[in-house]
């Protein structure tokens, strides 16, 4: 199991040739208390870069994009139930949705958690 974050501060946990997507820590963190979750629904396709989610916070609105190309296999109805987790548990049960990769090799181009830590303390 590999974790890889992106710029935008989505991470992502791929297990074969399915992924979880979920926004970081320190993008949490950035938010406050999340209010407001939308997760896509099952059978859409997304493209990497694309807006595929949308968090609130009693601060601010911000999309979630898919870090890969892929179809939604499940969006996290419990995200949708209860936003608090992505606060509580972010790199956990705060994830948004899993996806079917369409091309497990877009993985290669984003940070570790090593890279992607050493990369927010310059923010």
């Amino acid at each position: 199991m590999s974790l890889y974050f992106t710029k935008e501060h989505e991470w992502i946990r791929v297990e074969g040739d399915t992924a979880t997507i979920g926004i970081s820590n320190h993008a949490q963190e950035a938010l406050g208390d999340i209010v407001f979750a939308e997760v896509p629904e099952a059978g859409r396709k997304v493209s990497k870069g694309q807006e595929a989610a949308v968090v609130e916070s009693v601060k601010a609105a911000s999309d979630v994009y898919a870090p890969v190309s892929g179809e939604v296999v499940e969006g996290n109805a419990a995200v949708a139930d209860d936003p608090s987790l992505v606060n509580s548990d972010p790199e956990g049960e705060g994830w948004f949705f899993k996806l079917k990769l369409d091309d497990p090799g877009e993985v290669e181009g984003l940070m570790d958690e090593a890279a992607y830590r050493e990369w927010i303390a310059t923010l």
